[in-house]
Protein backbone atom coordinates (compact mmCIF):
# COMPACT_ATOMS: atom_id res chain seq x y z
CA UNK A 1 0.00 0.00 0.00
CA UNK A 2 1.81 3.11 -1.34
CA UNK A 3 -1.33 5.37 -1.32
CA UNK A 4 -4.00 6.17 -0.08
CA UNK A 5 -6.59 8.13 -1.29
CA UNK A 6 -9.64 10.00 0.90
CA UNK A 7 -12.50 11.76 -1.02
CA UNK A 8 -15.41 13.42 0.72
CA UNK A 9 -15.05 11.36 3.25
CA UNK A 10 -18.14 12.11 6.02
CA UNK A 11 -16.34 10.71 8.82
CA UNK A 12 -15.26 13.16 11.92
CA UNK A 13 -12.16 10.59 12.93
CA UNK A 14 -9.17 10.00 10.72
CA UNK A 15 -9.31 6.46 9.57
CA UNK A 16 -7.09 3.81 11.32
CA UNK A 17 -3.96 2.68 8.83
CA UNK A 18 -2.27 -0.57 10.14
CA UNK A 19 1.23 0.10 8.55
CA UNK A 20 1.34 4.25 8.26
CA UNK A 21 4.81 3.66 7.52
CA UNK A 22 3.94 1.83 3.81
CA UNK A 23 2.15 4.62 2.40
CA UNK A 24 4.41 7.10 0.55
CA UNK A 25 1.55 8.59 -1.42
CA UNK A 26 -2.04 10.65 0.39
CA UNK A 27 -4.83 12.71 -0.76
CA UNK A 28 -7.37 13.69 1.71
CA UNK A 29 -9.84 15.64 -0.66
CA UNK A 30 -12.93 17.63 1.36
CA UNK A 31 -13.21 14.94 3.90
CA UNK A 32 -14.72 16.00 7.25
CA UNK A 33 -12.09 14.96 9.96
CA UNK A 34 -12.02 17.25 12.96
CA UNK A 35 -7.99 16.70 12.81
CA UNK A 36 -5.29 15.74 10.96
CA UNK A 37 -3.17 14.78 13.96
CA UNK A 38 -3.06 11.11 13.01
CA UNK A 39 -1.08 12.03 10.18
CA UNK A 40 1.93 11.90 12.68
CA UNK A 41 2.48 8.51 11.77
CA UNK A 42 2.79 8.52 8.25
CA UNK A 43 6.66 9.18 8.36
CA UNK A 44 7.84 8.30 5.08
CA UNK A 45 5.19 10.12 3.62
CA UNK A 46 6.64 12.09 0.65
CA UNK A 47 3.61 13.47 -1.26
CA UNK A 48 0.73 15.15 0.40
CA UNK A 49 -2.60 16.52 -0.71
CA UNK A 50 -5.35 18.22 1.32
CA UNK A 51 -8.11 19.85 0.39
CA UNK A 52 -9.54 21.52 3.34
CA UNK A 53 -7.17 21.86 6.32
CA UNK A 54 -9.57 21.47 9.22
CA UNK A 55 -6.65 22.19 12.32
CA UNK A 56 -5.54 25.36 13.67
CA UNK A 57 -1.68 25.01 13.23
CA UNK A 58 0.51 22.78 10.49
CA UNK A 59 2.25 21.11 13.24
CA UNK A 60 1.84 17.74 11.88
CA UNK A 61 2.59 18.93 8.61
CA UNK A 62 6.12 20.27 10.04
CA UNK A 63 6.39 16.49 11.56
CA UNK A 64 6.52 14.53 8.06
CA UNK A 65 9.86 15.36 7.38
CA UNK A 66 10.17 13.12 3.88
CA UNK A 67 7.71 15.35 2.46
CA UNK A 68 8.86 16.15 -0.79
CA UNK A 69 5.68 17.35 -2.41
CA UNK A 70 2.47 19.06 -0.41
CA UNK A 71 -0.37 20.82 -1.97
CA UNK A 72 -2.34 22.72 0.56
CA UNK A 73 -5.73 24.41 -0.65
CA UNK A 74 -8.42 26.08 1.43
CA UNK A 75 -6.30 26.52 4.89
CA UNK A 76 -8.82 29.08 6.52
CA UNK A 77 -7.53 28.67 10.35
CA UNK A 78 -3.61 28.85 9.59
CA UNK A 79 -2.04 31.97 9.90
CA UNK A 80 1.71 30.80 10.65
CA UNK A 81 3.86 28.72 8.01
CA UNK A 82 6.66 28.01 10.60
CA UNK A 83 6.15 24.83 10.51
CA UNK A 84 6.81 24.34 7.00
CA UNK A 85 9.99 25.51 7.86
CA UNK A 86 11.10 21.96 8.89
CA UNK A 87 10.39 20.40 5.55
CA UNK A 88 14.41 20.23 4.02
CA UNK A 89 13.35 17.76 1.86
CA UNK A 90 10.34 19.15 -0.08
CA UNK A 91 10.81 20.23 -3.25
CA UNK A 92 7.21 21.45 -4.88
CA UNK A 93 4.91 23.55 -2.25
CA UNK A 94 1.30 24.75 -3.32
CA UNK A 95 -0.68 26.77 -0.54
CA UNK A 96 -3.82 28.14 -1.43
CA UNK A 97 -7.11 29.47 -0.66
CA UNK A 98 -10.43 27.79 -1.97
CA UNK A 99 -11.18 28.93 -5.71
CA UNK A 100 -14.04 30.50 -4.10
CA UNK A 101 -12.20 32.74 -1.94
CA UNK A 102 -9.51 33.49 -4.83
CA UNK A 103 -12.49 34.39 -7.37
CA UNK A 104 -13.82 37.29 -4.71
CA UNK A 105 -10.17 38.51 -3.82
CA UNK A 106 -9.89 37.04 -0.16
CA UNK A 107 -6.69 35.86 1.12
CA UNK A 108 -5.53 33.92 3.66
CA UNK A 109 -3.43 36.06 5.83
CA UNK A 110 -0.08 34.48 7.11
CA UNK A 111 2.24 36.38 9.25
CA UNK A 112 5.25 35.97 7.56
CA UNK A 113 6.59 33.80 4.69
CA UNK A 114 9.91 33.51 6.35
CA UNK A 115 9.64 30.04 7.31
CA UNK A 116 10.20 28.67 3.31
CA UNK A 117 13.70 30.22 3.27
CA UNK A 118 14.99 27.33 5.17
CA UNK A 119 13.37 25.03 2.44
CA UNK A 120 16.64 24.20 0.54
CA UNK A 121 15.62 21.81 -1.88
CA UNK A 122 12.13 24.13 -2.68
CA UNK A 123 12.15 24.31 -6.62
CA UNK A 124 8.64 24.94 -7.19
CA UNK A 125 6.00 27.49 -5.21
CA UNK A 126 2.54 28.49 -5.36
CA UNK A 127 0.87 30.96 -3.07
CA UNK A 128 -2.31 31.60 -4.48
CA UNK A 129 -4.14 33.87 -1.90
CA UNK A 130 -2.50 33.28 0.99
CA UNK A 131 -0.40 36.38 1.73
CA UNK A 132 0.94 38.16 4.09
CA UNK A 133 -0.42 42.03 5.58
CA UNK A 134 1.89 44.01 2.96
CA UNK A 135 1.84 40.88 0.31
CA UNK A 136 5.38 41.28 -0.44
CA UNK A 137 7.86 38.45 -1.28
CA UNK A 138 11.06 39.95 0.02
CA UNK A 139 11.04 37.70 2.48
CA UNK A 140 11.54 34.81 0.08
CA UNK A 141 14.19 36.28 -2.12
CA UNK A 142 16.55 34.01 -0.66
CA UNK A 143 15.26 31.37 -2.09
CA UNK A 144 17.87 30.43 -4.56
CA UNK A 145 16.97 26.54 -5.47
CA UNK A 146 13.09 28.15 -6.96
CA UNK A 147 12.79 27.60 -10.49
CA UNK A 148 9.39 28.11 -10.77
CA UNK A 149 6.73 30.10 -8.33
CA UNK A 150 3.28 31.26 -9.41
CA UNK A 151 1.00 33.99 -7.42
CA UNK A 152 -2.09 35.19 -7.23
CA UNK A 153 -3.65 38.02 -4.97
CA UNK A 154 -0.02 40.04 -4.79
CA UNK A 155 0.63 43.13 -6.71
CA UNK A 156 2.07 42.39 -10.39
CA UNK A 157 5.53 44.67 -9.88
CA UNK A 158 6.31 42.73 -6.34
CA UNK A 159 5.43 39.22 -8.65
CA UNK A 160 7.56 40.31 -11.48
CA UNK A 161 10.71 41.67 -9.05
CA UNK A 162 10.69 38.52 -7.40
CA UNK A 163 10.64 36.78 -11.03
CA UNK A 164 13.17 38.70 -12.47
CA UNK A 165 15.52 38.82 -8.88
CA UNK A 166 15.57 34.78 -8.66
CA UNK A 167 15.58 34.01 -12.09
CA UNK A 168 12.11 32.16 -11.58
CA UNK A 169 9.58 30.81 -14.79
CA UNK A 170 5.80 32.21 -13.58
CA UNK A 171 4.15 28.26 -14.23
CA UNK A 172 2.33 26.19 -12.09
CA UNK A 173 3.73 23.54 -9.70
CA UNK A 174 4.72 20.02 -11.21
CA UNK A 175 1.47 18.27 -11.18
CA UNK A 176 1.15 15.38 -8.11
CA UNK A 177 0.99 11.34 -9.23
CA UNK A 178 -2.55 11.75 -8.72
CA UNK A 179 -3.22 14.17 -10.96
CA UNK A 180 -1.47 12.44 -14.02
Amino acid sequence: MSRLDFVRDSSKRFPIVDTPDSVLRMRIWHCKYRTLSPLSAFQKLEELIIASFPDETLEVIGELRSLRYLRLLHLPKITDLSPLGRLQNLEVLSLATSPAWDAAGRIQRVGSLAPLRSMQNLRHLELFGVCTEDRSLAEIEECHALRTASFSQYPKEKVKRFSEKLGVTNQYAPASSFEA
